[in-house]
């Protein structure tokens, strides 16, 4: 039986920055461990370091203006999700040069092994459908964005030769 992970699961609509505001990476990244100090609780400088860490490896800018950084916190319990959007671009030494706009982070527990490779694909897959990174782009509201993100999740055919 093909367990679909649901976005829902991931990230709720307080996780959702509609606006965010920075100059470059390092304070998009530090906004949105801002943002994830929030909702888990743990420490936003542990939650940025933990970033900074994983982009030194390599840039999780993964092209079209999408980023997907993520990295895994000892005291997380589930796997928990921000996502933003930037209305000015900023360049996240993406793998295209493309400057980037939607942010999806991902903190998973230290131990989430496969289940955190699962969301990390799930989203990219989701970023990666033609028309719902332009829906991101064109809806301005928390609510709006929620329900892009989430409705798409559930509407996307699953197939078994993905």
């Amino acid at each position: 039986m093909n367990q679909v992970m649901d976005l829902s699961d991931l990230i709720s609509q307080d996780a959702i920055v509609p606006a965010l505001k920075a100059n470059g990476k390092k304070q998009a990244l530090q906004e949105l461990a801002e943002k994830a100090a929030k909702l888990t609780g743990l420490d936003e400088r542990q939650i940025f370091d933990t970033l900074l860490q994983r982009e030194r490896l390599g840039s999780t800018g993964v092209g079209n203006g999408i980023a997907i950084p993520h990295g895994k916190l000892p005291q997380l319990t589930r796997i928990y999700g921000v996502f933003a959007r930037l209305p000015k671009p900023i360049d996240f030494e993406s793998l295209d040069d493309q400057p980037v706009d939607l942010i999806f982070l991902l903190l998973a527990p230290e131990n989430a092994g496969a289940d955190h490779l699962k969301a990390l694909a799930r989203i990219a897959r989701l970023l990666r459908e033609p028309g719902l990174a332009n829906k991101l782009r064109a809806s301005s509201d928390q609510s709006a964005l929620f329900a892009v993100l989430t409705e798409s999740a559930a509407a996307a055919p699953v197939s078994a030769s993905s």
